[in-house]
């Protein structure tokens, strides 16, 4: 992990898509430090900093969550919901990024506090550009608020 550089946490729990998703990152330049959560669970411990996470300097709050609606345990709107409930969470950055696009998870994300919503591309060059788009206006041209956490004061 390298200081000042984007920490990206991605909710995914198909490996294939995370192992897509480095690679097209990759393919823009951006430098960013990707933390990856298989399941809803082990993506709230590491952003409430337990089970495992408690050291920030290893395990830092994101700058960016990308979040998978269908993760095993704890579904990716309720994750959402915890973000948006827990005050030291509540201004994270949160761009849902599934291979839903069903109107009513389109609603419900949005109405929770999802930032975006953006539905997986299959080709691999639709992948680098949405990655593009992601690395040039999320973790770009985006200000987001300072998170201040909890547990080193920050």
């Amino acid at each position: 992990m390298n200081e000042g550089r984007p920490q990206l946490l991605v909710v995914e729990d198909d490996e294939n898509d995370v192992f897509f998703l480095r690679r097209a990152l990759q393919s823009t330049g951006t430098e960013v430090d990707l933390h990856v959560a298989p399941d809803g669970r082990q993506a709230l411990d590491y952003l409430l900093g337990r089970q495992g996470y408690e050291d920030r300097a290893k395990h830092p709050l994101p700058s960016l969550v990308l979040l998978d609606l269908k993760v095993p345990y704890i579904s990716g709107l309720d994750v959402l919901r915890q973000i948006r409930a827990t005050p030291e969470l509540r201004k994270l950055v949160v761009v849902v990024l599934t291979s839903s696009a069903l109107d009513s998870d389109v609603v419900q994300a949005y109405e929770i506090g999802a930032n975006s919503f953006l539905v997986k591309p299959s080709r691999l060059d639709e992948q680098k550009l949405l990655a593009q788009r992601i690395a040039d206006y999320w973790l770009g041209a985006n200000l987001a608020p300072p998170l201040k956490n909890s547990r080193d004061g920050a």
